[in-house]
């Protein structure tokens, strides 16, 4: 099997798996997102930890990398943090949509932030996905799901800024597993002080459910750097939106949620904005072999 297939399979693994922490986290109930989010990132630190000490990869960061490490840490724990408020109080699917706006968000901060070239098409299917994005948010003052909708787009555009941060991590030769690692310490460490000050207890069945949460995002998370190690984003990147698919399923079996017409009129937009920037990207890399 060519890496190019073996990274699409990863990639689909990896948005299975991040549908069902969706899931587990909407099944854990009434509690708060910061106790969602403690739990979830404390079991990617174990697994990552794991990895670090059987590689032998030593616990330190690389030099100039560590603002880059925070900057990735802080946005992806503001992301985390408004996805599950988003998933807590919208259609599964709906938070889910609203968090896959990350990589057009990402395509925004590379520009401000690595300095890399934003073509004009480009920009005209950033700024398709965003249109998409407001018939899932639908902003008008009589809808109640509008102010968790916000918080859904926000936390996308956080994850966009961290995934930013991620590729220079990257580029600069940080490992994987130490940037999963540093984050969900992070993480943990920032979210630990409101999780004592307003813990609310909970059952077996919610513990249980939240570390099932957090060993599907360990395994999304994994199985995303195994995919992008595989093949380059261009390549796979839009198979990343079969997370969708997972969740309306999992939504409409588990929870009965049916999304409404703006709703997957939205999905519609966004995910043809996803597909043309594929193409796109695909058709300039090999423009740029051919000159070559």
């Amino acid at each position: 099997m060519s890496k190019k297939y073996r990274g699409i399979i990863y990639i689909v693994l990896s948005a299975f798996c991040f549908a069902f922490m969706n899931m587990f986290v909407r099944l854990a109930g009434e509690l708060p997102s910061i106790q969602k989010s403690f739990f979830r990132n404390f079991v990617a630190a174990v697994f990552a930890g794991a990895i670090l000490i059987k590689d032998r990869v030593p616990l330190r960061c690389k030099r100039g990398n560590l603002s880059y490490l925070l900057l990735r840490a802080g946005f992806g724990t503001m992301g985390i943090l408004c996805n599950f408020y988003a998933i807590d109080h919208l259609v599964l699917a709906d938070a889910s949509m609203l968090n896959k706006m990350s990589p057009f968000f990402a395509v925004l901060f590379s520009f401000f932030v690595l300095k890399e070239k934003v073509t004009a098409p480009q920009a005209l299917i950033v700024a398709g996905a965003f249109i998409g994005s407001m018939f899932v948010v639908k902003p008008t003052f009589t809808n109640m799901a509008l102010v968790p909708s916000v918080i859904g787009l926000f936390g996308g555009v956080c994850a966009g800024a961290a995934y930013t941060m991620v590729r220079r991590l990257g580029e600069n030769g940080e490992k994987g597993s130490f940037i999963v690692f540093f984050f969900s310490v992070f993480s943990c460490m920032v979210t630990l002080p409101w999780l004592i000050l307003d813990y609310h207890a909970m059952t077996g069945g919610q513990l249980a459910v939240l570390l099932l949460a957090g060993l599907s995002a360990a395994g999304g998370q994994f199985a995303i750097t195994a995919a992008y190690t595989c093949a380059p984003a261009r390549e796979i990147s839009v198979y990343d939106y079969s997370q969708i698919i997972f969740a309306a399923f999992l939504g409409f079996v588990i929870f009965g949620q049916i999304p409404d017409m703006f709703s997957w009129l939205g999905y519609g937009i966004i995910c043809t904005m996803a597909v043309v920037m594929f193409l796109y990207n695909g058709y300039n890399h090999k423009k740029e072999e051919i000159q070559s």
